[in-house]
């Protein structure tokens, strides 16, 4: 008889990976579920209990049957129209009998979607959990997301850490089997300072509770996540604190942990003469703490931490984990010191060491081009070009002091603060910083037009560089970060009236004669268009998207106002057919060889092509003038007079005819009706006649 239970795997390890745990449980109990699911010893329906910490992988699975349901087999043969012949079997067909064991008139006949064939049906027995469970297990362990795998004592078996123990319980039953060398059992290892022993699991069921009560673990990962969040924010708000700490620095101190018990330490308020951020990237970092910030958003000098032992008097852990902060901060503080020592222009000289790329030149020679780049943009978007070049001048001076050198992740800050020191007005000082941002997505764009300046140079010359020396990404490769980078750009680019083609074509000649392939401006052009349809289709349909950029419009910043137009235009009664004559006209241009000239009102004969000259040129100045306004709705709206004239048009004028004198002029007018038709987006290119929802976009723009 089928019974059904709950089912447990776990693989006792040495502590495992922090940063990879969660990621690695996942799986491990994905696979899994999947794999019964596909045997059929669970629901189709079925989910799993997954359990994580520093020293296991678990999954529990409710509901798993003993056995698996018996099959039906179908095989299938040949043809039945070539399955007989003159009332005998062919060949082929009695091989296939005899394949299976069987008289053909055993055999059935099915239709396998082309035509009826033989087929046999039989009826396999189901196999039990117990003679595939280990096999399913050995998947799962194959499957894991491990990057690099290692071996152990004397033992050939490999895993991303040593393995101690191995249970496969099905309800109360402990399935035979061996992985990694070891064989199944019931009992686990708890806490691995406050339990001793073997921890003994009964049942299946019972796993969770009995961790906990005997072994000192609380074996959910997102049980145990969310009990250390609780405490934090709890601890904080004794102070009228929060936490400066995402979700990363959670999830990597839950994976070091089995028994969270969160503690409260401080440190001397004199290092909090030292930039909180790099106070904060310290204790984050380092030492996996928890900074705490007053209600004004200032660091304060105490700090919360996660222990993983519970002891009477936490006295001494709170202590060492003080004294060893305190040595951390020590050297933030001689380093931030030392830097306050020399002006950042007084270090441009030292860049000239630092190699940028060796076919483009030193960081020297690269800040020479942003100084040039960002006080041409600046000039652009209306900001004081002075004080962009000499923020360009110094934003990478600070990647050869002490601090940066410790701490990467501060560039930008400390040229900040630095800058501050030196005594550079605030707009220097802040676009210093600023010109990093966005630096991933969803990020802040930089908040001053001296910044955005800055910004744009920097990442433009990046781009534009290295694209140009052939570096250029390619599938999931891009280790310059130019697709970053051009998100960036473009974000900015939306929000700023700047045009990004001539952009590029001024960047790429502040580069040395000969540096760069000839065509790279338009390369990259491309290549960030590109890039903005998959931007700009997560808030837009695609064939909007299409349709704008189809233009290769140079001015970012109008674009989302045209789509917003398109939107409109779609939704007019007149849109599907103009669409339609959009597409029609499209396609007899693309058959036209040579240049197409220009209307002459004399070889119009037909009353509907000289009424559709008549409307053409009556609205083309209105289009126009809506256009230059950047009322592009109203552009738009304005081809709805079009329907009519258009229709007449197709509807009683052959365009192909012999004469070549009015081919050529009805081409020429369907040429000056396709420019107005496309002058604000490609509608031919529309086929969703339904309003986008408004964007994100607005929001920036």
């Amino acid at each position: 008889m089928i019974m059904n239970a709950t089912l447990l795997i776990e693989l006792l390890t040495e502590e495992l990976p922090p940063k990879a745990l969660e990621k690695l449980s996942i799986s491990f109990a994905q696979t899994i579920t999947d794999e019964l699911k596909k045997l059929q010893f669970v629901a189709a329906d079925a989910s799993a209990n997954v359990f994580a910490s520093p020293r296991r992988l678990a999954v529990q699975v409710p509901a798993v049957a003993s056995v698996q349901p018996d099959q039906t087999v179908v095989r299938k043969g040949p043809a039945v129209s070539a399955g007989m012949k003159d009332g005998q079997p062919s060949p082929a067909l009695a091989g296939f009998a005899r394949s299976c064991g069987v008289d053909v008139s055993a055999l059935s006949t099915v239709h396998d979607g082309k035509q009826d064939v033989y087929a046999y049906e039989s009826v396999k027995k189901g196999e039990s959990l117990s003679a595939v469970l280990a096999d399913i297990v050995s998947l799962a362990l194959k499957k894991l997301p491990i990057p690099k795998l290692m071996r152990w004592a004397d033992y050939d078996y490999q895993f991303v850490r040593p393995v101690h123990g191995l249970i496969m319980l099905w309800g109360e039953t402990v399935i035979d089997g061996e992985l990694l060398g070891l064989k199944s059992r019931n009992a686990t290892r708890g806490h691995r300072f406050l339990s001793s022993g073997d921890v003994f699991v009964e049942k299946a069921d019972d796993y969770a509770r009995v961790l906990f009560e005997q072994g000192k673990v609380l074996a959910s990962f997102d049980a145990r996540r969310e009990l250390i969040r609780k405490r934090l924010n709890d601890a904080a708000a004794v102070h009228g604190a929060t936490i400066a700490a995402d979700d990363a620095l959670l999830d990597e101190v839950t994976a070091l942990v089995e028994w969270p018990v969160v503690l409260e330490a401080g440190f001397e308020a004199e290092f909090l003469k030292v930039p909180q951020e790099c106070l904060i990237l310290t204790m984050q970092q380092n030492q996996k703490y928890f900074p705490l910030l007053d209600a004004q958003g200032k660091l304060m000098n105490r700090f919360l931490l996660v222990s993983n032992l519970e002891t009477a008097d936490p006295s001494h852990i709170i202590q060492g984990n003080e004294r060893v902060l305190r040595a951390r901060l020590s050297d933030a503080k001689f380093f931030f010191e030392q830097d306050q020592k020399h002006r950042l222009d007084s270090r441009l000289g030292k860049l000239a060491e630092v190699v940028y790329h060796n076919k483009i030149g030193s960081q020297l020679e690269r800040i020479e081009r942003l100084r040039h780049i960002a006080g041409e943009i600046a000039a652009l978007l209306g900001a004081d070009r002075a004080q962009a070049e000499r923020a360009a001048m110094l934003a990478k001076a600070d990647l050869v002091t002490d601090m940066v050198g410790e701490f990467p992740e501060l560039q930008g800050v400390m040229g900040m603060y630095y800058a501050q020191h030196d005594g550079e007005s605030a707009e220097v000082a802040a676009a210093i910083e600023g010109h990093y941002h966005p630096r991933f997505a969803g990020d802040s764009l930089p908040q001053s037009k001296v910044a955005t300046a800055v910004a744009l140079a920097d990442k433009l010359e990046a781009i534009v560089g290295i694209w140009g020396i052939g570096l250029i990404p390619t599938g999931d490769k891009d280790p310059y970060a130019l697709r970053r980078a051009a998100l960036g750009v473009l974000r900015m680019a939306l929000a700023a009236e700047v045009d990004l083609k001539a952009l590029l074509a001024q960047v790429a000649a502040a580069f040395p004669a000969g540096k760069l392939s000839g065509n790279t401006a338009d390369e990259v052009f491309s290549f960030m268009t590109d890039r903005l349809k998959n931007y700009l289709a997560a808030d837009y349909p695609q064939d909007d998207v299409e349709a704008v950029l189809a233009l290769s419009p140079s001015v970012l910043a109008e674009v989302p106002a045209v789509l917003t137009a398109v939107a409109a235009f779609k939704a007019l009664p007149e849109a599907e057919a103009l669409v339609v004559a959009n597409k029609r006209v499209r396609n007899i241009l693309k058959k036209v060889e040579g240049e197409v000239g220009e209307v002459s009102p004399a070889l119009l004969a037909e009353d509907a092509e000289k009424a559709l000259f008549a409307a053409v040129s009556k609205l083309a100045p209105q289009v126009e003038a809506k256009f230059a306004a950047h009322d592009f709705a109203g552009a738009l709206a304005q081809l709805a007079g079009l329907k009519a004239p258009v229709d007449a048009f197709f509807d009683g004028v052959m365009v192909m005819v012999d004469d070549p004198a009015v081919r050529g002029n009805r081409i020429a007018l369907l040429a000056r009706l396709s420019a107005l038709f496309n002058r604000v987006a490609d509608i031919s290119l529309l086929t969703d006649y339904k309003p986008s929802r408004i964007s994100r976009l607005e929001e920036e723009v």
